[in-house]
């Protein structure tokens, strides 16, 4: 699939354009205010900084009567600290350090300063010096790439992909993944600049290695009709740290936020897209809504299987009142191992890609109705085997059958769980369609 994202992207945290808001208007339509502020997700306590920072919106909402910051605009002297403008008594904080650590440096005035500048806004600051055009546009609606150091923050606008010939592996961050002419821009190129920056060329540290084969291309993707899709609305591109634990999502999301204010930039009418190159498996749980034939330990199996770093795991509920029918097909389609209790949202294996697994937790006596719509289907099909692994919550109570498999929730061990997906998984890296199978070389 080919395709463009305009307006920018920001890779590794830095966002699209300098402003993503919408632009305050010359003049506002009767009854309406003048400016989007409902794009302003701060809490409130921020909004001085944010406005000091921004004095165009600062004005618009001095003489907007919807503006619901005019409070706020007796204290545009506050500031984060990292502004060319910023007075120190009047940023939003600076470390205070009551020892030092003679490792790292010998005064207390150091070591305040190695922390804003590593762990504060002032991070952020040093980042915003750094800032240098690879590519300059030349014309209105031209790309356009703004990076920091080493490649480390990036921003760019009528970013061009070209993911036709993409070939993905079990790399999670590939670092050949575009060639020459699969990413770039109508802009003129630095070539030498961009390809001085490679010091970091490392996963998390860099974006060099996705970008050192930015493309100045001699046509204009959207006007000269060479994409398939148009993204419009600004799109955060990130490398996640590792979903283990807290303390690396925590990374991430500072990440974010640094990028929101490198970006200048608080709105969250945003995509952001999980950087990963490899070909993980993935894994969809069908769970329910209904009263009964429910995963009691559902968190015990998916915890299990997130330990396992070749899957990607998702739960699902398909509500039509909550996830539109395409969306779902769209989900089932983009999935390697579907599983769920026995109940009519396993027909969603119809959708399934030919390569994929089919795994009915528990049939409740019910044994051929999916194992048979798998089988027409054409996809592998498997389906718990060792009633002593499988612990109901009761008998079951049927308002008129009476006890019955169907009518009750369920347990399941989770060692037992674990071989029954990493069968499926193996059917599935085994099928000769599925898409990231590796050649066999018999040299």
């Amino acid at each position: 699939m080919l395709m463009l994202l305009i307006l920018g992207v920001l890779l590794h945290g830095v966002s699209l354009s300098g402003q993503e808001e919408a632009s305050p208007k010359a003049e506002g339509i009767p009854g309406e205010p003048l400016f989007n502020y409902a794009s302003i997700r701060l809490p409130q306590e921020h909004i001085p900084f944010f406005l000091h920072n921004n004095r165009h919106i600062a004005t618009v909402c001095k003489k907007d009567s919807h503006c619901p910051y005019k409070k706020h605009l007796e204290n545009l002297k506050y500031c984060w600290g990292y502004e060319k403008s910023c007075k120190p008594e009047f940023r939003f904080g600076y470390p205070l350090c009551t020892y030092v650590d003679v490792g790292w440096t010998d005064t207390l005035e150091s070591a305040q300063d190695i922390f804003w500048k590593q762990a504060d806004f002032g991070y952020a600051g040093e980042r915003l010096e750094e800032l240098h055009v690879l590519c300059q546009p030349q014309e209105a609606n031209d790309s356009g790439l703004v990076c920091s150091r080493y490649l480390q923050y990036c921003r760019a606008a009528n970013l061009y992909l070209d993911l036709r010939n993409i070939k993905r592996n079990h790399d999670r961050f590939k670092e050949d993944f575009f060639q020459s002419g699969e990413i770039g821009g109508h802009c003129t190129l630095d070539i030498p600049t961009l390809m001085s920056q490679g010091q970091r060329k490392s996963p998390l540290q860099s974006w060099f290695a996705e970008l050192q084969s930015y493309t100045q291309l001699s046509f204009r993707p959207i006007e000269d009709a060479k994409c398939d899709v148009v993204i419009e609305k600004p799109t955060y591109f990130m490398k996640l740290d590792a979903g283990v634990n807290m303390y690396h999502h925590f990374c991430d999301f500072i990440n974010l936020y640094i990028t929101q204010h490198v970006n200048n930039s608080f709105s969250t009418d945003v995509y952001i897209v999980m950087w990963d190159t490899d070909g993980k498996i993935r894994v969809t749980i069908l769970a329910r809504s209904t009263e009964y034939r429910k995963i009691l330990n559902q968190n015990e199996l998916v915890n299990a299987l997130k330990t396992v770093s070749t899957l990607e795991v998702r739960i699902v509920d398909y509500k039509y009142k909550e996830l539109g029918f395409l969306d779902q097909l769209r989900i089932s389609h983009n999935t390697d191992i579907f599983i769920g209790m026995h109940g009519a949202g396993l027909t969603h294996l119809l959708f399934l890609p030919d390569w994929a697994a089919v795994f009915e937790l528990y049939n409740c006596g019910d044994e051929r109705c999916y194992l048979d719509l798998a089988r027409l289907r054409g996809v592998h099909y498997l389906t718990w085997r060792r009633q002593n692994k499988v612990f109901p919550q009761d008998k079951g109570h049927h308002p008129t059958l009476g006890e019955h498999p169907k009518f009750t929730n369920y347990s399941f061990d989770v060692e037992e769980f674990m071989y029954l997906v990493l069968q499926a998984a193996d059917h599935v890296v085994r099928h000769p369609k599925w898409p990231f199978k590796k050649k066999h070389d018999e040299l």
